[in-house]
């Protein structure tokens, strides 16, 4: 099997989409200073490979201990819709969604998990996380 094959993948079609401006994701005062865990899931999401155009779908699971700040889930909805035309690779989104979610609510830690829909055999799931979860 010949190791040098040439996909023809370029610098440009993995930074595709990963500095794509979207729409800001609005937060809300969090009323508890306890920790507790926010978990929200989409599972219909969708993107498309930037290379060859063909759609990604997947489920999008957002875990995030809050600080000051919560989530708003209209702004996200938004937000996570505007991925649906986008060309951007599996790892761009989990990484982008993250870098997103801590800009808008600076939660204490945050994950980010893709579990997208196998392609030819293959199933991706990708994880991001910011901050150390605590202990169980």
């Amino acid at each position: 099997m010949d190791r040098d094959i040439d996909f023809g993948y370029t610098k440009d079609h993995a930074r595709k989409g990963a500095n794509t401006e979207l729409p800001a994701i609005q937060c809300w005062e969090n009323q508890y200073k306890r920790d507790y865990v926010i978990k929200i899931v989409l599972p219909e999401f969708t993107s498309v490979c930037p290379k060859t155009g063909l759609p990604d779908f997947g489920v999008i699971t957002i875990e995030y201990i809050p600080n000051e700040l919560c989530l708003e889930l209209k702004s996200l909805k938004y937000y996570l819709l505007e991925y649906r035309d986008m060309g951007i690779f599996m790892e761009n989104i989990a990484n982008k969604i993250l870098d997103d979610v801590v800009k808008a609510c600076k939660p204490k830690v945050a994950r980010i998990t893709g579990e997208f829909t196998p392609r030819g055999g293959l199933k991706s799931v990708i994880i991001a996380e910011h901050g150390k979860w605590p202990s169980k």
